[in-house]
């Protein structure tokens, strides 16, 4: 957790109520997958591209944050004297992304 108490989630609701969707389907195809390792018959390919597509649906919530970030936090980052923190703050985090 970052220590930037006052700057809490600042999601647009629509963008974090696509987010929620996205993670309640990541939450289905984990469990699918856990279901699928309990199968002897399963391809070993098919679990792989069901763990792709878990991989790909938290990259795009990953996005969909990381945009509204750098709308609502990166670009105010000068008027609040802050520049230096936020770009300490987005190379760390970028050093997680893919």
């Amino acid at each position: 957790m970052s220590d930037h108490t006052d700057c809490g989630l600042n999601l647009d609701p629509q963008i974090k109520e696509d987010a929620r969707r996205r993670l309640l389907s990541v939450k289905g195809h984990v469990d699918g997958v856990a279901r699928m390792l309990e199968r002897d018959e399963v391809y070993c390919v098919d679990v792989l591209k069901q763990v792709s597509a878990i991989e790909g649906a938290l990259r795009k919530v990953g996005d969909l944050v990381l945009r509204s970030h750098l709308r609502n936090h990166v670009v105010t980052a000068h008027e609040r004297g802050d520049t230096d923190a936020i770009v300490a703050e987005l190379m760390e985090v970028l050093k997680y992304r893919k």
